[in-house]
């Protein structure tokens, strides 16, 4: 890994720390996210493939007796049973939190509360199997906005789980070596820094025992040279 680029004092080597620290907290903070998204995404997962099947053998159904209806009826037939609906759907879409990421809600309701204001035409003059087709879809249409919301929100856990997977890769394989790095360096430099001011103070010591000794020396030198002349003088 690149050398960053550190001052190495011991401020930048507390700080270092620090932000360790920190990065050290956020990234079992992301993996316990990451982790709770993974388990809620499969659980979701798991409920959208039953419901997705249920949904489709509904659709299948409902086809089916289209087809039947489509037989026994002419087509311009259909299409003037249909013209004039009297039910309507209103859809109202929220969200709610899930580990930070929004999904979304949907909360369905007729206009009225009479069931059989799905069929928009007279049950005299139509097939059977047409009241069984409209039936079979008014029956799967709040499992089919259910799984619309499932997969919506599948889709937003899946990306915040990509999302969340990179940062917990930058800070577990990038961020925190780096900065594990640093410390080792400051730390390296300023044992490096103190063993030499330890031996140069050893040899400043020395110098100044060595000039002690030299002036020691010296001194008495001087004194035995002052004896010296005294006594000479003193036998003159």
């Amino acid at each position: 890994m690149a050398q960053q680029h550190v001052n190495p004092t011991r401020m930048e080597l507390t700080r270092q720390k620090t932000k360790l620290a920190s990065a050290l907290r956020g990234h079992k903070l992301l993996k316990d996210k990451r982790d709770e998204l993974m388990r809620q995404f499969l659980a979701m997962v798991r409920e959208n493939m039953a419901l997705r099947k249920k949904v489709e053998e509904g659709i299948r159904q409902a086809d089916r007796n289209f087809v039947l209806a489509g037989a026994s009826m002419s087509p311009e037939e259909v299409q003037v049973a249909f013209m004039s609906p009297k039910q309507e759907i209103q859809l109202d879409v929220s969200t709610r939190n899930v580990m930070s990421v929004d999904i979304p809600v949907f909360d369905s309701k007729t206009r009225t509360s009479d069931t059989n204001d799905i069929y928009s035409y007279g049950l005299a003059f139509t097939s059977s199997d047409l009241d069984d087709a409209v039936h079979s879809m008014a029956d799967i249409l709040p499992d089919m906005l259910k799984l619309a919301e499932i997969e919506k929100s599948c889709q937003l856990m899946a990306a915040e789980i990509e999302k969340t997977r990179r940062r917990v890769n930058a800070l577990e394989h990038v961020l925190i070596p780096q900065m594990q790095e640093n410390i080792r360096y400051i730390t390296m430099k300023l044992d490096e820094n103190e063993r030499s001011t330890q031996i140069r103070l050893i040899k400043v010591k020395d110098m100044v025992l060595e000039d002690s000794h030299h002036y020691q020396e010296k001194s008495e030198e001087l004194t035995r040279e002052a004896f010296a002349r005294e006594a000479a003088e003193g036998d003159a």
